[in-house]
C-alpha cells in the first residue's frame, strides 16, 4: 500500500480542491487556474493542519516571508498573496470564514513598468511596407497584424476567431474574451483588405492539403479546425505560441525593437487610441476590460508620450 497517496489531506488542502472547481465552473483562464493552483498548494503546505482560525494575518506575513526565504522576485510573491485573497474571497461566500485576514496584508510594492509602445507612425510604417521574406505565410501574417492592432484583442482572442464570427459587411468580429466573455469589435478597411487577400490563400491551402494522396499530416485536429480563420501551412488552428513567434520574427525583420508580441500591439491600439482622443470607456469596451481602473493605465502611457514631446520639443525644457 502506497502510504504517502493515502496521506490524509488538511482542511486547507481540501478547501483549495473546491476552490479550484469553482474556477474551472466559471470558466476562469487555463493560465489563471495554474497560476491559482500552483501557489495555493505552496500555501498549503506551509500551513499543515491549521484550522482557519488558527490562521490569521500575522501567518499569511510569515507565509510571504517564507517566500521571499525560497528566492522568489516580489511579482511572484504578489501573484501569490492574490491567489490567497481569492481563495478567502470564495471561503467567506460559501460561509466558511467570517473574515478575509489576506486583505490585511500589504501587496509588495512593485516596481511600475510601463510597456514601450511603438509610435503611431511606427505602426503605419510597419504596417504599411512590404511583408519581409522571413514571413513564411504573408497574407495571414499581414492580417495577424492588422488584427491585433487594429482591433486591439489578445492572442489567445486572435487565435480563437472562427470564419463565421467575422462580419465583412459591418466590419464586426465577434470575439470571444476570459471567461467566455463575448464583444463585438470593429475593424477597419486595412484589415478588411487584408481579410479579402487572405480568404482566398487560405482556400488554396486547405485544397492542396485535401488533395494529396494518401495525406497522413490531415489530423482529426485539423478537421476540428476547419473553421478557424487563422490557420497553419498544415490546415490547423494557429496556436498562441507559433503567433507570438511570428509576430516577432517579423516585427524585428522590419525595424520594431526586440521586445515586440503580441501584446505590445494591444498596448499601442490602446496608447494611440486614448492619444488621438477616445473615450476611455469606450476603449475599455474594445478591449474588453472588466474594470475601468485596467484602461487606466493607457492614461499613464499616455502622460509618458506627452512628457517625452515636451522633453523633445520645447525649448525650456533643455
Amino acid at each position: 500500500m502506497n502510504v504517502a497517496a493515502n496521506k490524509t489531506r488538511t482542511m486547507v488542502e481540501h478547501a483549495i480542491d473546491d476552490f479550484r472547481r469553482h474556477l474551472v465552473e466559471r470558466n476562469a483562464s487555463k493560465h489563471t487556474i495554474k497560476a491559482y493552483a500552483g501557489d495555493l498548494d505552496v500555501f498549503a503546505a506551509f500551513i499543515g493542519s491549521r484550522d482557519w482560525k488558527e490562521i490569521d494575518h500575522l501567518v499569511i506575513r510569515a507565509f510571504l516571508s517564507h517566500l521571499y526565504d525560497k528566492g522568489l522576485s516580489k511579482t511572484s510573491v504578489a501573484r501569490a498573496l492574490a491567489a490567497v485573497r481569492s481563495l478567502y474571497r470564495w471561503l467567506a461566500q460559501q460561509g466558511v470564514v467570517e473574515q478575509n485576514p489576506a486583505k490585511l496584508v500589504s501587496t509588495p510594492r512593485l516596481a511600475k513598468q510601463l510597456p514601450r509602445v511603438p509610435t503611431i507612425e511606427e505602426m503605419n510604417s510597419m504596417l504599411d511596407a512590404k511583408m519581409p521574406e522571413v514571413a513564411a505565410f504573408p497574407e495571414r501574417d499581414c492580417l495577424m497584424f492588422e488584427l491585433l492592432y487594429g482591433c486591439g484583442i489578445r492572442n489567445s482572442e486572435l487565435v480563437g476567431i472562427n470564419l463565421g464570427d467575422v462580419n465583412p459587411s459591418d466590419e464586426t468580429i465577434l470575439i470571444r474574451g476570459k471567461g467566455n466573455k463575448q464583444r463585438k469589435v470593429p475593424f477597419g478597411g486595412s484589415a478588411l483588405v487584408a481579410l479579402d487577400i487572405y480568404l482566398p490563400r487560405r482556400q488554396q491551402v486547405l485544397a492542396t492539403l485535401k488533395a494529396k494522396p494518401n495525406n497522413v499530416a490531415r489530423t482529426t485536429a485539423q478537421t476540428k479546425s476547419a473553421e478557424a480563420l487563422l490557420v497553419n501551412q498544415r490546415g490547423g488552428r494557429l496556436t498562441t505560441r507559433s503567433v507570438g513567434r511570428i509576430i516577432k520574427r517579423i516585427a524585428i525583420a522590419k525595424g520594431l525593437s526586440p521586445d515586440v508580441h503580441p501584446h505590445t500591439l494591444r498596448h499601442a491600439f490602446g496608447t494611440h487610441m486614448l492619444e488621438e482622443g477616445a473615450d476611455l470607456r469606450a476603449i475599455q469596451e474594445l478591449l474588453g476590460h472588466e474594470r475601468l481602473a485596467t484602461t487606466q493605465r493607457y492614461t499613464q502611457l499616455s502622460v509618458k508620450h506627452v512628457m517625452n514631446v515636451y522633453d523633445q520639443t520645447h525649448p525650456r525644457a533643455k
